[in-house]
């Protein structure tokens, strides 16, 4: 059997739309949230740490799922889903020659960027936790950040890892899309 693109018309097409409206309300309702808490945290201590309070969040009750993972988690499945259900847009010739290069390189840099980053924050909270290890304490992972890229905003390891991968993940997603053959709007 020849797989084909999804259709309006298909059953299908509504569950990948209605599963990307429910990723987007979890990204955007997690964006608010986030803002929120930090712009309080930032009010109260003049300080804050980019995605901890995110990730130090759990929902819909304690000990299940984090609110930096309901994040990684909806922005690769809504990328999916968009993926499948807005193909028409770049089907065919709609978008070639130098805008398809320019594109390909862009999504090839971000890839490269965001593998960097996955392995840089990976590589940073292992030392971090090694480093506490050895000195005989068993450090909170959930608690870890680094200076970077300014020292005056620190990043929570663990979001950063997370938010960065999924990142690497649909940039690299996007660039295989790009340079695969792509169909015509006849098929």
């Amino acid at each position: 059997m020849k797989s084909r693109h999804l259709e309006k018309t298909d059953a299908g097409y509504k569950v990948y739309r209605n599963i990307f409206y429910i990723c987007g309300f979890i990204m955007v309702s997690s964006l608010v949230f986030g803002v929120y808490v930090t712009m309080v945290e930032w009010i109260e201590n003049g300080t804050y740490v980019m995605g901890e309070a995110i990730h130090n969040t759990t929902i819909p009750f304690e000990n299940f799922a984090r609110v930096s993972t309901w994040i990684f988690f909806s922005t690769i499945i809504g990328w999916y889903c968009v993926s499948r259900i807005g193909w028409r847009r770049t089907a065919g010739d709609k978008v070639v020659g130098v805008k398809m290069s320019l594109l390909q390189l862009m999504l090839l840099g971000f890839s490269i960027i965001s593998l960097y980053e996955v392995l840089y924050n990976f590589t940073v909270l292992n030392a971090q936790i090694t480093a506490g290890v050895i000195d005989g304490l068993v450090p909170d992972i959930d608690r870890l950040s680094v200076a970077y890229p300014d020292p005056e905003r620190p990043w929570n390891l663990i979001f950063a890892t997370k938010v960065f991968l999924a990142a690497f993940i649909i940039s690299t997603h996007a660039f295989y899309l790009s340079v695969k053959p792509r169909k015509s709007l006849d098929e």
